[in-house]
């Protein structure tokens, strides 16, 4: 696919905005070599107001103390504590590796945000690199946890975790992931362009061929409805699990005239259900809330009005699923009791306090048949 192709477009004044002297075109103060890398549908519109560049720059100055704080947190204590170094657990490692390559590069988002510029080829490729093995690795990652809490709490004797079974599906991630982070790198299909603000980089989801929309059409069911399904099946599966084990509980307690079968019980402490249920909502909904906009976005791009994708409003969804990278530590770490506990030993300024778990606290009683 040729994408030298020439770039012809007005320069007119059409102008005043902020302390800028004259309004321009966005790309207009660019190279022909760098214009050859620039989708056409962003250098049709007035270059956009410093104030929205600072906004955009703090955003991603928040993004990158939060996920170095988090990612950085998650890996550090899982390296340095024996008991968290669990099968599971490495896929919160993996997840954790996946948004630090997301994370690492904000600072040139941050730079370039302040300084109004287009990054430059090769930074260009670098940022998108990272943000596709981020988004696409995370996507797969997220279903690989889910699967394995489904796992573990729906077949808690067979379903166990091993590290061999861990390291071969870990493997079989990257073995997903990378082909779509490496086509568009080599441009062997599609490629990696500006977008928006000219500022960040992505896939090419605006060129009018046949081409970009099949790679845009198998990205979004590969990379998007695939990984969403898997976590929506499993978790879901998990929630109906939990339900039905506590009602079987429920009547076999009324059979037994007791109140309940869990020894110890707190009786001010939330159901499983409750618990269960919230960490499945929340985790389903920080996928959807994230993916679900730039997907969106990358659709209307390839196959629906693209006069809808304005600079500011393809940069909005475009932030969005830069926050999943951030957060990601805090839904499937921070909220782990293990994690809780070792922090407090390790950083006990941070006032955690979490108190180690009784063992019987969740303990049924077993009764004969």
């Amino acid at each position: 696919m040729d994408f030298n192709r020439s770039v012809s477009r007005p320069l007119s004044q059409l102008g005043f905005m902020d302390n800028e002297d004259e309004l321009q075109l966005m790309g207009w103060n660019l190279s022909p070599e760098d214009l050859t890398h620039i989708p056409e549908h962003w250098l049709s519109y007035p270059e956009v107001r410093s104030l929205y560049h600072y906004i955009l720059a703090f955003s991603y100055t928040i993004l990158f103390c939060l996920g170095v704080i988090g990612n950085g947190l998650v890996l550090w204590i899982f390296c340095v504590s024996k008991p968290l170094r669990t099968p599971s657990n490495l896929f919160v490692l993996n997840l954790a590796l996946c948004d630090f390559s997301m994370v690492l590069v904000l600072p040139i988002l941050i730079y370039d945000s302040i300084d109004h510029k287009y990054p430059g080829h090769l930074q260009c490729q670098i940022f998108a690199l990272c943000g596709s093995i981020s988004g696409i690795g995370a996507g797969a990652t997220n279903a690989a946890i889910a699967y394995d809490r489904y796992s573990t709490i729906a077949k808690p004797f067979e379903g166990r975790m091993t590290y061999g079974k861990a390291l071969i599906l870990i493997i079989c991630i990257w073995i997903y992931v990378l082909p779509w982070c490496l086509l568009p790198l080599t441009e062997k299909w599609n490629r990696f362009v500006p977008e928006g603000f000219l500022t960040s980089c992505s896939f090419d989801y605006l060129t009018p061929t046949e081409e970009t929309k099949a790679f845009v059409g198998t990205m979004f069911v590969i990379c998007y409805v695939i990984p969403m399904s898997f976590i929506i099946y499993f978790y879901s599966q998990i929630v109906c699990h939990v339900f039905n084990h506590e009602k079987a509980l429920r009547e076999q307690a009324k059979k037994m005239n007791v109140e309940s079968l869990r020894s110890n019980q707190d009786a001010n402490a939330q159901s499983a259900e409750v618990r269960i249920a919230k960490a499945a909502i929340t985790i389903c909904f920080l996928f959807v809330a994230a993916w679900t906009p730039y997907a969106v976005v990358a659709m209307i791009g390839a196959f629906g009005d693209q006069s809808l994708l304005t600079p500011i409003a393809s940069m909005i969804p475009a932030v969005f699923a830069k926050t999943v990278a951030c957060f990601d530590p805090y839904v499937y770490a921070i909220s782990h009791p293990k994690y809780r506990l070792e922090l407090s030993k390790r950083i006990p300024c941070l006032g955690i306090n979490e108190k180690p778990p009784a063992t019987s606290d969740t303990q049924s009683i077993t009764t004969a048949a």
